[in-house]
């Protein structure tokens, strides 16, 4: 066997870069575990979506409304709750909190909506699980976004933890091309393989270059080493890289890609062809992209989990809610854009047929969060500044449905204490609900492991 000293520099560095390179990435920041097998792709059974409304959603607007009869202006000194509901300017919007109507088959809503919701979100009563009450413990965005998206509460700003949806494919292992891909949002992976990494993209445009064949080949002279390290005798060295299967994984993500290539799954996200006019049509959208309006980003995540491409979708559905400034009007129509968006991927994944039976919402687990929540007082300027107490959506697979779990104090809607087994208020024994109860809950849906937030999941919204 050569000795170390004898072997080449360059191959030396060329053997070092491939121990990391084979099992990290080969296509576009991608890492690669395992691309689907057979040979049509096909959903996972279980799908996960975590829709992240970006700047702070004011509840009053959304998932936590209150009776603007009740809470009026002449009593604001007692409750320091303003609806704000009259001040909306557009005729679009309710001056009431929203009851749905009945929907066919099901029971009547036991939840109510603010006004922002819109009615096309809010037809889905009978699939939801509304969670009131959290106290978020920060009013910085990026803890609080973070905190979401992992279940654990930042140091700092420093995220901690893994993301939820690098747990879910860190436990499940999902044979699709992308298991995880987090549009808009950040994604952790603390204690997983690569292959449990989400493909982050900001934009569609990063998706469609990410799956598409590059025009540029692999650089000659890797390609010829890569050959040359599968072909040539075992040195000692070599042997020692080897030893983790560095030349099986280049040659097995080398066939995984050309697998992903051959299927052209960019052209799926590609909503102007011809084959995606009826997607197009149903979203709303244009004859020619960019996609990446709330709507477009809607027909991505459907896309995603009906052609078996991915498992877990994360993304920033809407932002614009950070508003300090300005009128009610401004806020509750950035979140309705949201929530139109919100309620077209569920009439999606309702309407179309799952291989497993039932239709996608009935395989898919949806959580809906934002970073906390606005004032309920209006300030000087006519906006409404962070809040603590915050709510969330749950929504499909697992989840227990037309439910609502928690609430908000009616002074200064603080985070009540509650029964974590009922979802009742119990402030002499109560807890607050935290993040973590719902990534324990999400979790725990699935039959998955859920030690790693250190609480029990919020049992009462279960299947």
């Amino acid at each position: 066997m050569k000795k170390n000293h004898e072997i080449r520099p360059e191959r030396r560095t060329f053997l070092k870069a491939a121990a990391g390179f084979m099992g990290s990435t080969l296509l576009g920041g991608l890492p690669f575990r395992a691309f689907a097998q057979a040979s049509e792709l096909a959903p996972p059974d279980r799908c996960f979506v975590f829709v992240y409304f970006a700047g702070g959603w004011d509840q009053l607007l959304a998932l936590d409304p209150r009776d603007p009869d009740v809470f009026t202006p002449e009593r604001v000194a007692e409750t320091r709750i303003l609806p704000g509901y009259n001040l909306i300017t557009d005729a679009r919007f309710s001056q009431r909190p929203i009851v749905p109507p009945q929907r066919t088959g099901a029971a009547p809503s036991n939840i109510t909506f603010g006004p922002a919701v819109g009615d096309r979100l809010a037809a889905h009563y009978d699939l939801m699980s509304v969670v009131r009450g959290i106290n978020m413990t920060t009013l910085a965005h990026e803890e609080g976004m973070r905190y979401f998206l992992t279940g654990k509460r930042p140091i700092g700003a420093a995220a901690r933890g893994s993301s939820t949806a690098t747990e879910v494919v860190g436990q499940m292992a999902p044979t699709v091309p992308i298991p995880s891909i987090a549009y808009g949002v950040e994604s952790y992976n603390d204690r997983y393989p690569g292959a449990a990494n989400a493909l982050k993209v900001s934009r569609s445009a990063d998706l469609l270059l990410t799956l598409s064949a590059s025009t540029r080949a692999l650089d000659s002279e890797l390609e010829n080493q890569l050959r040359d390290f599968r072909g040539q005798p075992i040195t000692c060295e070599q042997a020692a890289y080897g030893t983790g299967g560095v030349g099986n994984t280049y040659q097995t993500s080398r066939g995984q890609i050309q697998q992903v290539l051959s299927k052209q799954l960019g052209d799926s996200f590609r909503f102007e062809l011809a084959k995606n006019e009826a997607v197009r049509t149903f979203y709303g959208l244009g004859t020619s992209g960019p996609y990446d309006s709330a709507a477009g980003r809607a027909a991505l995540v459907a896309t995603a989990l009906k052609n078996g491409i991915s498992q877990c979708v994360s993304i920033n559905l809407v932002g614009g809610l950070d508003t300090h400034f300005g009128t009610q009007t401004t806020h509750a129509t950035n979140l309705r854009t949201g929530f139109d968006a919100l309620g077209m991927l569920v009439d999606d994944l309702r309407r179309t047929a799952h291989p497993s039976g039932g239709n996608f919402m009935d395989h898919t687990t949806l959580m809906v969060f934002s970073e906390f929540a606005r004032t309920p007082l209006i300030n000087s300027t006519s906006g409404r500044d962070h809040h603590l107490c915050s709510s969330a959506l749950l929504m499909g697979a697992g989840v227990k449905h037309n439910t609502v779990f928690g609430r908000s104090g009616d002074i200064g809607m603080a985070p009540s204490l509650v029964d974590l087994k009922t979802g009742q208020p119990d402030p002499n024994n109560g807890e607050n609900i935290l993040p973590e109860h719902l990534i324990a809950t999400v979790l725990a849906s699935a039959g998955l492991d859920y030690s790693i937030t250190r609480v029990d999941p919020l049992r009462a919204l279960l299947t």
